[in-house]
């Protein structure tokens, strides 16, 4: 049987020691995209085990956020600092061993906070429940990097793991088209310089793939890592935010020295409730949440139930977020708010982007 830890570390171990240059892209990437290929293989060779009680979560709210970090984090006092949950929280480790959900109200927005049990390294090859763990993080809407502010070295170890597990924090879909193709050898279009990648390592990569024959090409500056998730294909990208917590327990001198290694995006005490209106602020906007207020025709607008959506949404989004038959029948919006020139705006088209306290009076046929 193949020793899989062992190779990945020998092949860890040789990118460490290999620094970066023109000379050594070549080898960097190849190792890479070996390194790529046996994970993927540890972690297929791991599914099928029994799956925990409480791993398997509704969605509800409007978002789901999952909070995540080593054992007694302070995850779980968290939890019930934000949502009021009732999380069991104790001074020693592994305290949470199932998924705690709580419902987090702000701006009218609902929002679905989950705990887990604590990470460890090595989660994403199964230990300590990992897979299972990581298996709830996959279908989150938003992570909570929570560090506790005496282990500050675990954020390396948990980005490792969410790595390791294909899942790509704060990062997006590369735009990169391959296509693969019957004959012709790997042929390579570019719209950008990409530095970072030469001709001769994207062919490498593709071929340690087993991807003889493609056209593919690149429209923004990636490295060997982002063209690799390209190939594999299976990456979630989820946005997320680090917090530091049980500030309250070390000095001030101490704190500077964790926040300049770690730039976390938020400090917190969620035992004394420190800076929790300002992290629930900071998931609201992250989310990318806009709230927008449907008027009935011929009536004032209900301004006490927003609709939840996301800054980017279209007419077309709300219609369908609503019913589905507002869509086939849409005529004619009218608009008050920020989205448009003057109150009560005729929109036509469904393109039309909404944006935060737009209120909207939809005509349908």
């Amino acid at each position: 049987m193949v020793d899989y830890v062992e190779k990945i570390k020998e092949l860890e171990d040789e990118l460490k020691k290999t620094k970066y240059n023109k000379k050594t892209q070549h080898h960097i990437g190849l190792t890479k995209a070996k390194l790529a290929q046996l994970k993927e293989k540890q972690i297929s060779r791991g599914k099928g085990g029994k799956k925990g009680e409480g791993y398997s979560v509704r969605k509800a709210g409007d978002a789901s956020v999952i909070l995540i970090g080593f054992p007694s984090a302070g995850k779980s006092t968290l939890l019930n600092s934000v949502t009021g949950a009732d999380s069991p929280v104790a001074e020693y480790e592994f305290t949470t061993l199932d998924v705690v959900p709580g419902m987090l109200e702000h701006k009218d927005a609902k929002i679905q906070i989950l705990d887990v049990p604590g990470i460890v390294a090595g989660a994403a090859s199964g230990r300590g429940r990992g897979r299972e763990v990581l298996s709830v993080i996959q279908n989150a809407d938003f992570i909570i990097i929570v560090v506790d502010v005496n282990r500050p070295q675990a954020l390396d170890v948990i980005r490792k793991e969410l790595f390791d597990a294909h899942i790509r924090m704060n990062q997006h879909l590369c735009d990169i088209k391959l296509k693969k193709t019957s004959k012709g050898g790997i042929k390579i279009g570019r719209t950008v310089k990409t530095p970072k990648l030469t001709n001769e390592t994207i062919k490498t990569v593709l071929k340690e793939f087993r991807i003889m024959n493609a056209d593919i090409v690149i429209r923004e500056r990636i490295d060997t890592d982002q063209l690799i998730d390209t190939i594999e294909g299976n990456k979630k990208y989820i946005p997320g935010i680090v917090v530091l917590n049980k500030i309250d327990m070390v000095s001030k001198e101490e704190l500077e020295k964790v926040v300049k290694k770690i730039k976390p995006d938020l400090m917190i005490s969620a035992k004394e409730k420190v800076n929790m209106e300002e992290l629930k602020h900071l998931i609201f906007n992250r989310l990318d949440f806009i709230r927008v207020y449907c008027k009935e025709v011929g009536k004032k607008a209900d301004m006490g139930v927003p609709l939840i959506m996301t800054r980017g949404d279209t007419l077309k989004d709300m219609c369908l977020k609503l019913h589905k038959d507002f869509l086939q029948n849409f005529k004619f919006s009218k608009i008050w708010g920020p989205s448009v020139k003057f109150g009560g705006q005729r929109v036509m088209k469904l393109k039309h982007k909404l944006k935060d306290m737009d209120v909207v009076e939809l005509h349908i046929r």
